[in-house]
C-alpha cells in the first residue's frame, strides 16, 4: 500500500469528470451529420470555375462524421481536463496568473466597445479613444513616466519597441552605439530583443546577494553601451536596491536605462520606476492589470517613456485637438513608425482600465497582498526547500531542488507530483542562475486557506522525496496521460494524427 500513490493522504486532489475519452475520429460513422443546410434558393456557383480546379479541395480525407450532441459532449468532456485560474491556484513564477474579475469581461463586451471596428472614422470613435486616453493617464500616474504608447501586443513586443526608441534617440545624437547590457537575473526575452534591435549583448553577473554588481557595472558602461535592460524585481523575486545609482552611472556615459516591467505586480501603487531614473519601460497588462492570458495570448505591452524619448513613439499617437476631440496622429517625423497594424489589442486595454478603475487606490493593497502571499509561502517552506538568495522576496520566491536532489528528485519531478495534489505546477528551472529552480508566485488572488493547502502539498512532496522518491520521480499518477517524453517530443514532434 505504501507505493500506491492513491493511498497517500492528499487533501486537495482533484479528479476529472471523465478520464476516458476517445478521439473524435473513433466516434465517426458514415452518414452522421451535426447539422443540415437548407436547399439552395439561388443558382449554385461553380467553385472549380471561380477558384480554379487546382485551388479547390475535393473533400477532407477521414473527416469525422458525428452528430451534434456527440460533438458537444466530446469537447465539453475534453474541456474538463483543462486547468484554469477559475479552478485553482496558478503558482507560475514570472507569469502573474492572477484572477481576472468578471466585471472586466462584462465591460469589454458592452455594445459600443466590443462591436467597434479599428478602421471606422475617428469621428465615430471618440468614446473608444477616450478609453485609451484615460488608460494612458492611469498608467503614466502608476509608472511616473511622461508619455506612453499602447500599441505593443505583448511584453516582448514592448521590449522591442522600447529598444527601438532608444536606438532612434541615440541615432539622432549621431551614434546609435553597439551594446546593450543585460544582467544574468533579467527575463529571458531581453537578449533576443536587444539582438533584434541591432545590438550586441553583454552580460552582467549578479553579486552574491543577487543584486547588480555596481563596481562591475561602472567598468562595463563604456561609450559603446546604448542601454541597460533591468528586470525589477529581478527574476529572483528580489527588488534591485540601487536603481538611482545605476541610472546615474548610465546617464553620465550617455546611455539609457530600460526597465522590464513584467514584474510590476510587486510595485504598482508602491514605487514608480520613473521616479527612480528609469527612461523607458514596458508593462504587461495581461499580468499586472488582470487580463486573461496564457497559451499565446491575448496580451498588451504598453511602453512608457520619459520626455526625451516622446518624439520617437510609434505612430499613430493619440492626441487631443484644441476643440477637445481626440485623434490618432500618424504624421510625426521622428517616429520609429508603426509597430502593428492598428492601435493595440483594444479588448485587453479595456479590461485593464476596468481593473484599474475598480481598484482605484486599492491597487497598492493588491500589490502588498501579492508580496505578503509570496513571503507567507517562503516562510513556511524555508528549510524544507533550499533558498539560494536570502534577501527579502517581493511578489515571488525562488527555491532550488538542492535538498531533494540528494535523493534523485528534481524540480521537474516535484512539479509533476504537485499535479496530483490538484495544483498547477510552479515555474521549473527558471531563472537559469538558480540550478534546479522552483519559482513560485501566488499573486494577491489567493486566500490564506489556498496558500496553506499549497504549502501543505509542497511539504508533503518534500517528505515523499525523502521517504519514497520513486513516487515523486514517476508522477503524475492521477492524470489521464502520465509522464511524457519531453525530449523526444521536442526533437521529433508528431504534429498530426492520421487514422490507420
Amino acid at each position: 500500500m505504501k507505493d500506491n500513490p492513491l493511498s497517500q493522504k492528499i487533501k486537495k486532489a482533484s479528479r476529472h469528470t471523465s478520464q476516458e475519452e476517445g478521439l473524435i475520429f473513433e466516434k465517426s460513422s458514415p452518414g452522421k451529420r451535426g447539422f443540415e443546410l437548407p436547399p439552395l434558393d439561388v443558382p449554385a456557383a461553380d467553385a472549380a470555375k471561380l477558384l480554379g480546379a487546382q485551388h479547390r479541395a475535393q473533400g477532407v480525407e477521414h473527416f469525422p462524421e458525428v452528430s451534434e450532441i456527440e460533438v458537444l459532449r466530446h469537447f465539453t468532456r475534453l474541456s474538463t481536463w483543462n486547468f484554469a485560474i477559475d479552478l485553482g491556484m496558478y503558482p507560475l513564477g514570472s507569469c502573474t496568473m492572477k484572477y481576472n474579475p468578471r466585471v472586466n469581461e462584462f465591460v469589454a463586451r458592452l455594445d459600443g466597445i466590443a462591436t467597434e471596428h479599428p478602421a471606422q472614422p475617428q469621428s465615430l470613435s471618440q468614446g473608444c479613444l477616450k478609453i485609451l486616453r484615460l488608460l494612458e493617464k492611469c498608467l503614466l500616474e502608476i509608472t511616473g513616466m511622461d508619455a506612453i504608447t499602447l500599441q505593443p501586443a505583448a511584453g516582448a513586443h514592448g521590449e522591442m519597441t522600447g529598444l527601438l526608441l532608444i536606438r532612434a534617440y541615440l541615432e539622432k545624437q549621431g551614434n546609435a552605439r553597439k551594446k546593450v547590457l543585460i544582467p544574468d537575473s533579467a527575463h529571458g526575452t531581453n537578449p533576443a530583443t536587444a539582438v533584434i534591435a541591432g545590438y550586441e549583448v553583454e552580460n552582467i553577473k549578479s553579486e552574491s546577494h543577487g543584486q547588480i554588481d555596481i563596481a562591475r557595472l561602472r567598468e562595463q558602461v563604456t561609450p559603446d553601451v546604448a542601454a541597460l535592460m533591468l528586470t525589477n524585481p529581478s527574476t529572483l523575486g528580489i527588488f534591485e536596491q540601487n536603481i538611482p545609482e545605476i541610472a546615474e552611472i548610465l546617464h553620465a556615459k550617455g546611455a539609457l536605462l530600460y526597465m522590464d516591467g513584467a514584474n510590476m505586480n510587486a510595485l504598482a501603487g508602491v514605487t514608480r520606476p520613473g521616479d527612480l531614473g528609469v527612461d523607458v519601460m514596458h508593462l504587461n497588462l495581461h499580468k499586472t492589470f488582470s487580463t486573461p492570458h496564457g497559451g499565446g495570448g491575448p496580451g498588451a505591452g504598453p511602453v512608457a517613456v520619459k520626455k526625451l524619448l516622446e518624439p520617437y513613439l510609434p505612430v499613430p499617437v493619440l492626441t487631443e485637438k484644441p476643440d477637445g476631440t481626440l485623434a490618432l496622429d500618424a504624421h510625426r517625423k521622428d517616429s520609429i513608425g508603426r509597430v502593428r497594424a492598428f492601435t493595440g489589442n483594444f479588448g485587453v486595454l479595456v479590461r485593464a482600465l476596468a481593473y484599474i478603475l475598480a481598484y482605484g487606490p486599492g491597487i497598492r493593497q493588491a500589490t502588498e497582498d501579492a508580496v505578503v502571499n509570496a513571503n507567507y509561502i517562503r516562510k513556511h517552506l524555508e528549510g524544507v526547500f533550499d533558498l539560494p538568495y536570502s534577501l527579502p522576496s517581493m511578489h515571488e520566491v525562488v527555491f532550488s531542488d538542492a535538498k531533494q536532489k540528494k535523493n534523485g528528485v528534481s524540480t521537474m519531478d516535484i512539479a509533476k507530483r504537485l499535479i496530483d495534489y490538484g495544483f498547477h505546477p510552479y515555474t521549473t528551472a527558471f531563472p537559469l542562475i538558480v540550478p534546479g529552480a522552483l519559482m513560485i508566485e501566488p499573486t494577491e488572488s489567493e486566500s490564506k486557506e489556498e496558500c496553506d493547502l499549497f504549502i501543505e502539498a509542497m511539504r508533503s512532496i518534500a517528505e515523499e522525496s525523502a521517504t519514497n522518491p520513486e513516487l515523486v520521480k514517476t508522477a503524475p499518477h492521477t492524470t489521464r496521460v502520465r509522464r511524457l517524453d519531453e525530449v523526444g517530443a521536442a526533437r521529433k514532434p508528431v504534429l498530426r494524427w492520421k487514422p490507420a
